[in-house]
């Protein structure tokens, strides 16, 4: 049974750590609270009245920790803080605050606990809890798996609830009055004459009062913000043009530098030679980095010609030269030896398959994918003898602070981030290699500040790609019903590759092998989905909805081949099979919406695909045209459960987003290597979806679940598979492999 023989053992034992006291981190240290980091730093006249709520003599502050990378995340933080606080978001500054343990997520547990424990349950609840304990101990301050939301949804609330209540307190000092009496309005105390004291009157008596915890939240009955259309906070200066971003940020006295890597990713350098570069206009030094040389000039464009013509040796790629090895590696990895994991496992799928003549059999490929947001990635870093400071869009601060303080020597905490806003991320910016080089650089050049900026082809080149994976099919049909469905997904370990750059082992099977394929809500008498995991080949990352941006592919795409071999309607069986109360709302209201009523003919199709990943069951249903010009996308339908639609506005734009994201890559996107040198290192071959080729998309919020989840993510996983469904519906095509433009045209 490969690793999974230790698997079980391991959940149990670490989990029995918390259940024991933790005695892994003392009972102590998992309970007390993190210290308000806001405290370190005030003025005469400042409160911090908890770790997300700063007030001057200027007004409020809001400190909004989850990183924004377009999603909109510090204007729901902001919005979930104000909803108690009772201030308007043109009325407070937006700040991300400093990195801290205090900013813990405290919804990546959740996500993580099925990496530990299969199948729910019991097992799973000890996961989640010795997990918590560690991501709080640790302090994890991570923005990713869809979890601004989940995680801020009842905790900002409360920090703006608590402020609140200190205020109230304030005035009553101030004041003479009952606590009792006193309201809050539009960032003020309203007191019983109808007078009223701004809270930055109030804040220096606040900063001495003990905060009440025992806190009510408001009813919903009684919510101004959410579940209203809000208009985000950098909504004007985006639709301006005036919004800075990290890639426009500067810093007084500050170098350039741009980086040329080792074609072939993460090869190693061998040797350099510098002389034209450093005769070149502006430039005043080249210098080696991890994998590659660094230019250094005064500006941006002479850094880029600079490090361009520095003549380098190259060591090889340490992974195959060849996408054949690679996908060869896959196909050998369906082994015993490899199985990593098998969360599920109903019914007895070999006697099944056994007993019958007629097995259904496929197999299905996803290729590694960019990241390729729009903005490159960059960093500002300047370090001191006893200090270090840094700029950059981030995900991950904490980790940031740490990787700086090693190379420069210090004491992480001496090591100031500034998180800047993105121009888009999809997981890259969970990686912080520009900001190791920018500090290899700045190590090197101390008290001066270094902007490290890639190129895009650089950018693309060496990013830390989505996974390659497979997957192969086998199924069992009888009397028009799907009876048996057996998916193993081979790919290699993302958790592995990602950690293991951050110098961290993590133990166990890697819950994204599967995510979006062993806990769908379909319930077949014979089911079983199995993990293997594949060698580590090329580097690879976290890249929007990780392991199910593919298995919601597979597992859809499986399912339909059954579907077609009964010789049922790919809705129908798809809400017989459903037993799952709310994942059949979403697949009811997806129908509804797209008036599925079988097939449509004359050249059009429909395809449906529902997937649950970070939580979310989301649904889509796509509908093309066989054109002669190729296929045409006329229109896609989206119901989503989340439990509670923060913003409608934002909601709604989220999931379309992530529809085009997810069709454009399936259509046209994929990175392939020779001798471990990225073909494709722009966007004239890394194409996506053109804004012709834009659907109409129709999006429902469902609000039926007892959990506040995220969107950012789930809107991916079903959309490939819904249009390979559509497609095969208007064309007979059965497309197993993305891209799909290797084998049909788009219009």
């Amino acid at each position: 049974m490969g690793r999974l023989k230790t698997f079980t053992r391991r959940a149990f034992l670490i989990g029995s750590v918390a259940v024991a006291g933790g005695v892994a981190f003392g009972a102590y240290m998992v309970n007390k609270p993190h210290a308000n980091p806001l405290l370190d730093n005030l003025g005469d006249g400042e409160a911090a009245l908890t770790p997300y709520v700063r007030i001057d003599a200027d007004g409020v502050t809001l400190i909004t920790p989850r990183a924004d990378k377009g999603q909109g995340a510090y204007s729901v933080q902001a919005a979930l803080i104000a909803e108690e606080l009772d201030v308007e978001l043109d009325q407070v500054r937006i700040d991300p605050g400093p990195p801290s343990a205090a900013y813990w997520n405290t919804a990546l547990a959740d996500e993580a606990a099925t990496f530990m424990a299969p199948g729910g349950g019991v097992g799973e609840s000890i996961a989640y809890g010795a997990l918590s304990a560690v991501m709080k101990t640790i302090g994890m301050q991570i923005t990713g798996g869809s979890t601004t939301v989940p995680d801020g949804f009842v905790k900002l609330r409360q920090a703006g609830a608590v402020a609140r209540e200190t205020l109230k307190l304030a005035a009553a000092q101030k004041t003479g009055a009952a606590a009792s009496e006193l309201r809050t309005e539009a960032g003020r105390v309203l007191l019983p004459d109808g007078s009223s004291l701004t809270y930055a009157e109030l804040a220096p008596i606040a900063a001495t009062i003990d905060p009440p915890q025992d806190i009510q939240l408001r009813a919903p009955s009684e919510w101004r913000l959410i579940g209203k259309p809000m208009q985000r906070v950098d909504i004007v200066a985006k639709s301006t043009g005036t919004q800075s971003y990290g890639i426009d940020h500067k810093v007084d006295g500050m170098v350039h530098a741009a980086i040329k890597l080792n074609p072939a990713q993460i090869g190693p350098l061998i040797g350099f030679d510098a002389g034209e570069a450093l005769k070149m206009r502006g430039v005043s030094n080249v210098v080696a980095v991890t994998g590659g040389v660094a230019a250094i000039a005064d500006n941006t464009w002479r850094a880029f010609q600079a490090a361009e013509a520095v003549e380098a040796e190259w060591g090889p790629a340490p992974f195959p030269a060849t996408m054949d090895e690679h996908w060869q590696a896959l196909a050998d990895s369906f082994t015993e030896d490899a199985l990593d994991s098998r969360k599920r496992d109903d019914g007895d799928v070999e006697s099944s398959i056994a007993e019958t003549g007629e097995i259904i059999s496929a197999e299905y490929r996803a290729p590694y994918l960019a990241h390729a947001p729009l903005e490159p990635i960059s960093a500002i870093v300047r370090i001191d003898e006893d200090g270090a400071e840094v700029w950059t869009g981030t995900q991950i601060p904490r980790f940031i602070q740490n990787n700086v303080g090693k190379i420069a020597g210090i004491d992480p905490e001496k090591v100031t981030v500034h998180a800047l806003y993105m121009g888009g991320s999809f997981g890259h910016r969970l990686e912080d290699e520009v900001v190791k080089q920018a500090a290899e650089i700045a190590v090197q050049m101390k008290g001066t500040p270094v902007k490290l900026t890639y190129s895009r082809e650089e950018d693309m080149s060496h990013d830390f790609t989505r996974q390659i994976a497979m997957a192969r099919m086998r199924g069992v049909v009888r009397d028009g019903k799907v009876e048996t469905y057996d998916l193993g997904i081979a790919m290699p370990s993302v958790v592995v590759s990602q950690m293991g750059r951050q110098g961290l082992s993590v133990p166990g099977p890697d819950s994204q092998i599967v995510a979006g394929a062993w806990d769908q809500p379909f319930t077949i008498p014979n089911q079983r989905v199995t993990g293997y995991r594949a060698p580590e080949l090329a580097p690879i990352s976290s890249w929007r909805s990780v392991g199910a941006s593919s298995n919601g592919f597979f597992y859809n795409a499986g399912l339909d081949e059954l579907i077609h071999a009964a010789g049922a309607d790919p809705m129908e069986e798809r809400l017989r099979l459903c037993t799952n109360p709310e994942a059949r709302k979403v697949l009811e209201a997806v129908a509804e919406m797209s008036g599925w009523d079988g097939v449509l003919g004359d050249g059009r199709g429909r395809g449906v695909a529902l997937t649950q990943s970070f939580g979310v069951h989301c649904a889509e249903v796509i509908e093309v045209s066989n054109t002669e010009y190729g296929i045409r996308i006329d229109k896609v339908w989206v119901a989503a459960e989340v439990g509670t639609v923060v913003d409608p506005v934002n909601f709604d734009n989220l999931v379309k987003g992530g529809v085009v994201f997810a069709l454009g890559h399936a259509m046209n996107c994929e990175i392939t290597y020779t001798d471990g040198i990225a073909d494709q290192n722009n966007f004239d071959s890394f194409e996506g979806m053109r804004m012709y080729q834009c659907p109409a998309i129709e999006v429902r919020g469902l609000e039926n679940g007892d959990r506040v989840l995220g969107i950012g993510e789930p809107p991916v996983p079903p959309a490939a598979a819904a249009l390979a469904g559509a497609i095969f519906a208007a064309t007979g095509t059965r497309l197993r492999e993305m891209p799909f433009s290797k084998f049909v045209d788009f219009a």
